[in-house]
């Protein structure tokens, strides 16, 4: 079958799931709505399709990508709960994550479920050493605040996250490390009123995102101009298979 015709198709399904998701709102119409949206995500990635609308889309997203907001991950030991982050960093404009491994073992992968293929969008730094890692985070951004319940945390509402910050979440069970912390300017913690007083890294940090997301699109950070730079821009269009572009 020509792979534009299996595009169509697909896109014709999508028309007819949503249509009767509707009428119905079940799972299974969601799920067969995510996985065409995968489907044809693959097929524009791997094979080379670009279609008007698949440009525009590209040229948006690119425009939307915000260079001056940083996320690190600080030996999070579950896959999945990175690729879940991954998901929302995506759908925030974040384009740099910063896998941080110290005291586990360099991540080989990440769990594609839940990102459906987000990591594939994004520029994923791996480090192993603390100093380096932050050196590079500190060149990216001009504050860098760790999740950590301390004396002198801040609400995240306080924060200022419409300036160029980078975001430190540590492990699930141990937190940001001493180290890790040492390269930071400030700690924050996300208000809570139940008994318990924690939440899961993905929840925090997609909390945590969304409000810089409030925060900047409030200060106009997501008018569709560029804000990566233009070399940045380029080389992540053609990374993304979108060709021929005029900057």
């Amino acid at each position: 079958m020509d792979v534009h015709y299996l595009t169509d198709f697909l896109q014709l399904i999508k028309v007819l799931v949503t249509t009767e998701q509707q009428l119905t709102d079940s799972a299974l119409f969601s799920s067969l709505y995510v996985l065409c949206n995968f489907i044809i995500d693959s097929c524009f990635l791997h094979l080379h399709i670009m279609t008007p609308e698949r440009t525009t889309k590209i040229t948006r997203v690119l425009n939307n990508r915000q260079p001056g907001l940083i996320v690190v991950l600080e030996n999070v030991h579950d896959p999945h709960n990175i690729s879940a982050v991954l998901r929302t960093c995506d759908a925030v404009g974040v384009q740099d994550v910063f896998v941080l491994t110290t005291i586990i073992p360099r991540h080989k992968r990440f769990g594609k479920n839940s990102a459906a293929s987000a990591d594939g969008w994004l520029t994923i730094h791996q480090y192993e050493n603390t100093a380096e890692c932050m050196e590079a985070v500190r060149k990216k951004c001009d504050k860098i605040y760790a999740t950590h319940l301390g004396v002198q945390s801040h609400s995240l509402y306080d924060l200022n996250l419409s300036e160029r910050v980078a975001l430190v979440f540590g492990n699930e069970h141990a937190g940001v490390t001493e180290e890790c912390l040492s390269y930071c300017d400030g700690n924050f913690i996300i208000p809570m009123a139940g008994m318990v007083q924690s939440l899961n890294i993905s929840v925090a940090c997609a909390i945590t995102l969304y409000e810089a997301f409030r925060q900047r699109l409030n200060a106009g950070y997501y008018d569709g101009s560029p804000k990566l730079p233009e070399n940045e821009w380029n080389d992540l269009a053609k990374r993304w298979k979108m060709y021929d572009h005029q900057a």
